[in-house]
């Protein structure tokens, strides 16, 4: 098969006194994701889409959010990990596109930064990967600041 696709979702909980990392930058806010790792919801998304793209598993079947070696971690780490599981298998990516799903803060302006730090990760070009924000217009659990989801869409081509 030449070319893949592949689905990720993901969802944290968002609290006080906590960090909040998208798509590998640290984004000022009074709320931030509860996680084991860094909790960077974009990227945990887009590892499961590369994962899936290869039927390779999900994101926690290869960094258990049990295990002392994947708490507080950076993800951009993950992120690296899982495209050289891609990569072994002899594939690339062709683009990613993800949607953040988010009431506050607003996001726009981070953006930038955010496809800049994964393409460094990933070793693309910027125009490689396609980040947007969304509100919920203040409904479900994102409307009431609780979370934060993301999802996110990939496209592989065999190398």
């Amino acid at each position: 098969m030449n070319f893949r696709i592949g689905q990720g979702f993901d969802v944290h909980r968002i609290a006080e006194g906590e960090t909040l990392w998208l798509g590998g930058v640290l984004i000022p806010h009074s709320k931030g994701t509860v996680a084991h790792s860094d909790g960077d919801v974009v990227i945990h998304a887009i590892c499961d889409a590369l994962l899936g793209a290869l039927k390779l598993g999900d994101i926690g079947t290869h960094f258990p959010d049990n295990s002392k070696e994947f708490k507080n971690i950076d993800s951009k780490i993950l992120l690296g990990k899982v495209y050289n599981l891609v990569k072994e298998k002899g594939y690339e990516i062709v683009n990613i596109d993800s949607t953040i799903s988010a009431q506050q803060p607003k996001l726009k302006p981070f953006i930038p930064e955010m496809e800049k730090k994964m393409a460094q990760v990933l070793g693309v070009e910027e125009a490689c990967i396609s980040v947007k924000a969304t509100t919920t217009e203040k409904l479900g659990f994102e409307g009431r600041e609780e979370g934060i989801s993301v999802s996110a869409v990939v496209l592989l081509k065999k190398s």
